[in-house]
């Protein structure tokens, strides 16, 4: 969602960097800021403009006060860790203001690390989890000057006294490496230092990188088209790659030291085409873009230490939310599935009854005033759910959001907001911003349980700690189902029909999945309550009809072990009747193997969370189908993105 750009070369570099991230602005960010060295007069001076909003603000305080350099790094950020305030924004400065580091993804370990570094005498200026990084990288490179010096950071100029040059002894990406290796989570960052000039640092896990080859001239940014108007020679970094850019050339190594080689690859993408990044659809590069959505969208707000779930913006005190009685959720297509498995998460947890309608129904039936109510949007101005909104507004019903876009018509209206931070969904068929969904209505069930009461701190903790491991288990999912889901969707490419079922929670999944296979493969999909099977579609079930069945568990949770047995109960029937059987099964369940035709394996989850985990492999069936049907994928035919008419 962030964008990185940095530059090393003879040009100026701040407009090499500012025309970089204009060009990053389709992630999305709320505060922009740069770091520039490389004075001629002045070669070990470093100096940072920063600023909230948008990049024309940033624009403004550089027209006001100017920088001059020659090699640099930028960021526009995205609040997780942290308001959007100047002082939150990248780049962020170790405790002697001589080095940099900007940082796309998450350092899990942040408060540990945090609290080590401030026993050793470290003091820290924002809220956010890069400034550990960039002390992490001071503690190894051995830097220990007096913190008053930091006073010069509101001026954001350091200058090249020989105390600090003495002190920055060591080598810079040598301390890269070691202090990346102590953090757990996922980073994209580059580093920039006074005293180690003409170098830039990138290193890589999790989230994407890439090293632009230049003539004389260097590039690093978070995606391909920030630079792609300056070279096509491009280097992808894989995971636990570190990068050294210098004036004559870049070297990559790995965490250990050890060199490695990656020529560049010869990028012949149109600026749209590069934005997928590579890959062949925007819906596949956001199908893969879900663990960091889902990561995104708990960073800052879940506590890894005790299970405290942090809501700011729902501007709903405690006394508020134990007194409501009820709570009336209005959504439309994908977001209405969200909000159907939102329910589950919410009662089970905060034990407050809810009701789901669609949006586009809700203000035709004289609905009776809910004490709260709850928007669910990827866009925030569909029409149907503004609606939904204003006859919740009419009725004195405070309404609360979950929303991807920021400052859209919904949360300017909404009391409270979780935005889910999957950055911008360019496919019309939503993926990410679902899985982001799914994980904002589990924090928002988890905050109601622990203001209503109904959530002990033991239980707090305990699904803290899972949902912290949801995005590994995605990126698990996604690697190893891929093939195995190309395979099926060759063998049922040219179904009439398919039917999905699901119970529970799962149900949900279920009406999803059929969702996006009809969406984008125009192939006859429907979504059914498993156990409803015998009450009507029993009569649809021959030899050529797919039945994709949820049927994974959670062997801690009595409920789910009996909705499983159900489940296979259910199954049978369906192949007592000769249909074909796609089973979605947890990692392990042998049994279910051994009575379908095909299955998917996920991981293990509290039964809660597997419906996040369920829908990669749907998205995957629907996708890998309708290619092979020659649809368009991202833009199927009669549907948009946002729909803003009745």
């Amino acid at each position: 969602m962030c964008g990185i750009i940095g530059y090393i070369g003879p040009r100026p570099v701040v407009p090499v960097i500012i025309e970089g991230l204009r060009r990053l602005e389709y992630r999305g960010y709320d505060s922009a800021g740069i770091a520039v060295a490389g004075m001629e007069a002045e070669p070990g001076r470093l100096e940072i403009r920063r600023a909230p909003g948008k990049l024309s603000n940033l624009e403004a305080v550089l027209q006001s006060s100017p920088l001059i350099g020659t090699y640099g790094i930028g960021h526009t950020r995205w609040a997780t860790h942290g308001r959007p305030t100047e002082e939150n924004a990248h780049p962020h400065r170790d405790g002697s203001g001589t080095l940099v580091v900007v940082h796309n993804g998450i350092v899990e370990n942040y408060l540990a690390l945090k609290r080590e570094l401030t026993a050793r005498g470290h003091q820290f200026k924002s809220e956010t989890d890069t400034e550990i990084i960039a002390h992490l990288i001071e503690d190894e490179l051995g830097i220990r000057t007096d913190q008053t010096r930091a006073a010069n950071e509101s001026a954001a100029l350091i200058d090249d006294s020989s105390e600090l040059s003495n002190a920055s002894a060591g080598d810079l990406a040598a301390a890269v490496r070691r202090a990346v290796k102590r953090l757990t989570g996922a980073f994209a960052i580059g580093v920039l230092s006074a005293h180690h000039p003409n170098t830039l640092i990138a290193a890589r896990s999790g989230p994407p990188a890439v090293i632009g080859i230049g003539d004389g001239e260097f590039f690093l940014a978070s995606d391909v088209p920030g630079i792609l108007h300056h070279t096509r020679d491009i280097v992808f970094l894989q995971d636990g790659d570190l990068a050294i850019l210098t004036p004559t050339g870049v070297r990559f190594t790995d965490f250990d030291g050890t060199e490695i080689q990656r020529p560049p690859q010869r990028i012949t993408w149109d600026p749209h085409q590069a934005e997928k990044g590579g890959y062949k659809h925007f819906m596949l590069k956001e199908i893969n873009e879900q663990p960091r959505a889902v990561r995104d969208t708990t960073l800052g707000r879940v506590s890894l230490d005790d299970g405290t779930v942090y809501l700011p913006d729902l501007k709903l005190s405690a006394d508020q939310l134990r007194a409501a009685t009820n709570l009336t959720i209005a959504a439309c297509g994908t977001s209405w599935h969200a909000g159907l498995a939102g329910k589950y998460m919410i009662e089970r947890l905060a034990r407050l009854p809810v009701d789901v309608d669609y949006a586009s129904e809700y203000r035709y039936r004289d609905p009776i005033p809910s004490a709260l109510g709850l928007l669910i949007t990827q866009s925030g101005e569909t029409a149907d759910t503004i609606a939904a909104q204003a006859e919740m507004i009419g009725h004195n019903t405070p309404t609360l959001a979950i929303c991807n876009v920021v400052g859209s018509a919904i949360t300017r209206k909404a009391l409270g907001v979780i935005t889910t931070n999957a950055g911008p969904e360019i496919g019309v068929a939503s993926t990410k911003a679902f899985t982001a969904q799914l994980t904002a209505l589990f924090t928002l069930a988890m905050y109601l349980g622990q203001q209503r009461g109904t959530l002990s701190a033991a239980q707090s903790l305990h699904y803290a700690n899972e949902l912290a491991k949801i995005p590994a288990k995605i990126e698990d999912v996604l690697r190893r189902t891929d093939d195995h889901i190309q395979t099926l969707a060759k063998s049922f490419s040219t179904a009439r029909d398919f039917l999905f079922l699901g119970r529970g929670i799962h149900y949900p999944i279920a009406l999803e999945g059929a969702l996006k296979l009809k969406e984008i493969s125009y192939i006859h999909a429907e979504g059914y309550p498993a156990g409803e099977m015998k009450h009507g579609p029993n009569a649809l079930i021959d030899e050529e009809l797919p039945v994709v069945c949820i049927a994974t568990k959670d062997d801690d949770d009595p409920t789910s072990v009996l909705r499983y047995e159900k489940t296979l109960s259910n199954i049978q029937e369906v192949t007592a009747r000769s249909g074909r059987v796609i089973a979605i099964a947890t990692e392990g369940d042998h049994e279910i193997t051994n009575l379908v035709e095909h299955t998917i394996h996920i991981p293990a989850a509290p039964d809660l969370l597997l419906p996040i985990l369920e829908t990669v492999p749907l998205q995957l069936l629907a996708y890998h189908i309708a290619v092979r049907r020659g649809a368009d994928v991202d833009q199927p035919r009669n549907l948009a993105k946002s729909v803003t008419v009745e």
